[in-house]
């Protein structure tokens, strides 16, 4: 082959690769048809390189050869694979002759241009792909490169060496590429480059096989914690590439089959990724597939892959998590949509029910152990605060004075462990109370189909357990929605009263003592707040596990048995006087419509712990309150410092001030002239002065550290002035909840669902879910004008039917639809007024003769309801 065949050939994929439109493309699709061109000609330009490299090495064949530059030739001297590889680049700088091969070489390894089996392909590069599909391409038969894929992508060997990201020339290969042609076009020599790299990869002599990982070839110890030795993008390029072909699809899809169960198998037994982190490889390339969540891939392949890669040992996983957390958000969305259509494929085409649990489908496990890597990715490619952190409490919560169960029976204590910390967190040094904007939003990480199909019961259970056989979704708590954690949360409470239940009478008969397996609250309607506060700061001190029983309240001169409705109401009440701005523990803001701690109250620190108990209880047992607090209080109670941001909803009038201060163009010393002391008032209308730095009346704001000056503001507001009274609330809160789930189930917006319930009253899904008993059905007149009538009803009057009927006038979590309301008949028509039994959601409608009378007796009720009695 002389210069001008190597001219041409080099000029044909230039050819394939040019605009055919030519003067009317857009700018944009212009620099895509150059890239495509530079990417060919870099290839071709490889080849080229690659057919030198071997004439050195092995020559053409003839014996007779007259070329100074092939090993055939009598003259020639025998080069190394480096010297040669080298010497290749030479060559192709200045045009040397490339020898025809002899007819004895035809069809040898260096004759790669016009083989077709490429037998000797074990793993691919981005060139390789393409110097393959152009042949195939040429000939309009595309089998070799199916089977070089499905021999490449089935081999987890060949896969993990595929796609490396090239190795930096060497210093002489750039003085060699340097001292030639200056000229030269910057593609052609980053060609030349790349196939040095590729020659001494290709050499029999190679350091950078799998079984050579070992002796440290691949750099891994170079990488960072996100880096793999992959290059992603070429692997991005090469599927757009040959996805479009449906033939070659295929081959991806049954090699993916082949491949996952002898992965599995390595990682299970023969711990191959602590041998090589390289490992990995074959993962990232095989989820950029962006095909991975069609239905071809759900039923045998996805899943087989999904159970390997849940086997990936924790160090592994967090480094994918940090990996994926460099990738977009549409990036992050598409694989977390492949983890979700398995799952969802898997829930919808399988009857799951008590006796077929869902927690028993290995492909659903595997799906969301995986999805669990993308929700950390997600975590960690958006916005987090991992600094500001509330300190612990310096004093230890008392522990009961009362012995324990197991300590009655002779055993250690079982549940001093602490709370639970997932594993894949603690190693990615990273919580999700951390987030202050996701990648996506985490809503988008919620299974519905699963949600309807998980028996909560069992799941908690094997939560508890903790046994390895056995998968609870709770340990991934961001797939289930806010009504299924609430259950499971109302188990683990449910169980603990038990538990102190059961321990109160064996204790009582241990001791010979008559203890109380209740938690017994009995207070006057008019000191509701000395009797309970009274009452609960005595047990806080005498013995707090007490908090942790079922909360029973008695009303003095009242008649009703609490089974849930007097706690409702006892907290109600309780919140109203606790919150009173007379009071002066918390200041409201008109503006907000929200409560803030008053850093400037009289009420002693133990008050502020007391109201931490009350909020406690009210999630302990199951009440909803209505309180008003800005997300940044439930941020802290999660164990996060209120920073600039949280101003925005606790403090918008100071937000928008400090964020015009931070973005003035103008000189802030000059125009503004404001320092580093900043002023409040007390209870009393009184200016308080307070310094944010030392001497820092002294101290102006200027241009440079107006920053320091807004976050310091900041920490003041919501940190350092109401520390005192927040750090006894957070201690009176979890006196109550420290052993619960709560914060590991829960996020900050969460936990005020949790405790406020929703705002929103869909009326028309509590029709839909109401229940019927007495004689009463859906069809029946008066349901039909009842429902009339309160669809009809102000909206204020509808909060008070449903503080009349429940307790409460907040829907739970979950909304309406959640709340199983029943209409009992009560009687012929009568004078009598609509009665309730709030405990258990139950009306008593008498059968009233008209819709007139029913509204007039319905409004009468829930207009002057107050107080309870026995029926």
């Amino acid at each position: 082959m002389n210069s001008d065949e190597r001219d041409c050939e080099c000029a044909l994929p230039q050819a394939e690769t040019s605009p055919a439109g030519g003067y009317d493309r857009i700018q944009e699709e212009s620099d895509i048809e150059n890239t495509e061109a530079s990417r060919m000609k870099r290839a071709a330009a490889k080849h080229l390189i690659e057919r030198y490299y071997h004439q050195l090495t092995e020559g053409c064949g003839n014996d007779s050869c007259s070329n100074a530059w092939c090993s055939s030739s009598r003259g020639s001297h025998r080069l190394d694979n480096n010297a040669a590889a080298v010497k290749a680049l030479e060559l192709y700088k200045i045009n040397a002759k490339l020898c025809d091969p002899h007819p004895s070489k035809k069809g040898t390894t260096m004759n790669h241009c016009v083989r077709d089996d490429f037998k000797d392909v074990n793993y691919l590069t981005e060139e390789k792909v393409y110097e393959i599909l152009h042949i195939c391409g040429e000939k309009e038969d595309y089998s070799p490169l199916i089977r070089v894929i499905g021999r490449v992508f089935s081999s987890a060997e060949g896969l993990v060496q595929s796609f490396r990201r090239s190795k930096p020339p060497t210093k002489e290969e750039l003085k060699s590429l340097q001292s030639k042609d200056e000229d030269k076009d910057e593609d052609e020599e980053e060609a030349a480059a790349c196939s040095a790299a590729a020659m001494e990869e290709d050499s029999p002599g190679s350091s950078s096989r799998l079984d050579g990982a070992a002796s440290g070839d691949n750099d891994v110890g170079k990488l960072g914690p996100d880096e793999v030795s992959v290059d992603i993008d070429a692997v991005r390029r090469v599927y757009q590439r040959l996805l479009s072909n449906g033939n070659i699809e295929t081959a991806f899809l049954n090699a993916l089959v082949y491949l996952s169960p002898n992965v599995e198998c390595d990682l299970t037994y023969h711990n191959v990724y602590s041998r090589d982190p390289n490992y990995l490889n074959l993962f990232v390339v095989v989820m950029e597939n962006s095909n991975l969540h069609s239905p071809d891939y759900l039923e045998i392949a996805l899943p087989q892959f999904c159970r390997a890669m849940s086997k990936l040992p924790l160090p592994a996983l967090a480094k994918l998590a940090r990996l994926w957390s460099h990738y977009s958000a549409e990036q992050i969305h598409r694989i977390m949509e492949t983890f979700q259509q398995l799952i969802t494929y898997k829930v919808v085409s399988n009857e799951f029910n008590s006796r077929n649990l869902v927690n028993d489908d290995d492909a659903v496990v595997a799906a969301t152990k995986c999805l669990k890597i993308v929700y950390y990715a997600n975590v960690m490619g958006g916005e987090v605060d991992t600094e500001h952190n509330e300190e612990e409490d310096e004093e230890p919560i008392p522990e009961s004075s009362e012995l324990t169960l197991q300590e009655l029976l002779g055993e250690e204590r079982r549940n001093k462990k602490g709370p639970r910390v997932d594993p894949l967190e603690t190693e990615l040094t990273i919580r999700t109370s951390d987030s202050r904007r996701p990648l996506i939003p985490f809503e988008e990480f919620v299974n519905e189909p699963l949600n309807e199909v998980l028996e909560m019961d069992k799941d908690y259970t094997f939560f508890k357990v903790e046994t390895e056989n056995k998968f609870s979704f709770m340990t991934c708590p961001f797939i289930l929605n806010a009504v299924t954690k609430n259950l499971g949360l109302y188990y683990d409470n449910r169980i603990r009263m038990y538990s102190e239940r059961r321990i109160t009478v064996l204790y009582s008969l241990v001791q010979g003592q008559q203890l109380n397996p209740y938690l017994r609250l009995k207070v006057r309607r008019d000191h509701i707040i000395d009797d309970a506060l009274v009452r609960l700061e005595m047990i806080a001190m005498e013995n707090p596990a007490d908090l942790k029983k079922q909360l029973y309240v008695e009303f003095e001169g009242e008649q009703g048995v609490d089974e849930g409705g007097v706690s409702k109401e006892f907290f109600q009440l309780v919140v109203e006087e606790i919150f009173n701005p007379d009071i002066g523990m918390f200041a409201y803001d008109e503006r907000t419509k929200m409560f803030w701690f008053n850093p400037s109250s009289f009420e002693n620190e133990g008050q502020f712990t007391l109201i931490g108990i009350v909020l406690g209880l009210a999630i302990y047992n199951n009440c909803i309150l209505d309180v008003h607090f800005p997300m940044v209080v439930y941020r802290k109670l999660m164990g996060k410092k209120g920073t600039f941001r949280d101003l925005a909803d606790s403090n918008p009038v100071l937000y928008q001030s400090l964020k015009e201060l931070s973005e003035y163009e103008g000189s802030v010393e000059e125009d503004m002239m404001i320092t580093f002391q900043i002023s409040q008032t007390d209870l009393f209308g009184n200016p308080l002065m307070y310094d944010l730095r030392e001497n820092g009346d002294q101290i102006p704001v200027t241009n440079e550290n107006r920053k320091e000056f807004v976050a310091q503001y900041a920490e003041y507001m919501l940190n350092k002035s109401v520390e005192k009274q927040f750090k006894a609330f957070r201690r009176g809160f979890h006196m109550v909840t420290n052993e619960s789930p709560l914060k590991y189930l829960f996020r900050p917006e969460e936990i005020e669902l949790l405790i406020c319930g929703s705002r929103n009253l869909d009326f028309q899904a509590l029709e839909e879910t109401t229940e019927y008993d007495g004689g009463y059905s859906r069809d029946s007149r008066i349901i039909k004008e009842f429902w009339e009538t309160l669809h009809s009803f102000a909206e204020e009057q509808k909060r008070l039917f449903l503080q009349f009927t429940t307790g409460t006038d907040r829907a739970p979590v979950g909304g309406l639809g959640k709340l199983k309301m029943i209409i009992a008949k009560n009687g012929p028509d009568t004078d009598r007024l609509p009665t309730s039994h709030t405990c258990f959601n139950v009306l008593l409608l008498p059968e009233y003769d008209t819709k007139e009378k029913l509204r007039e007796r319905l409004l009468k009720a829930i207009l002057y309801a107050k107080g309870f009695g026995m029926l």
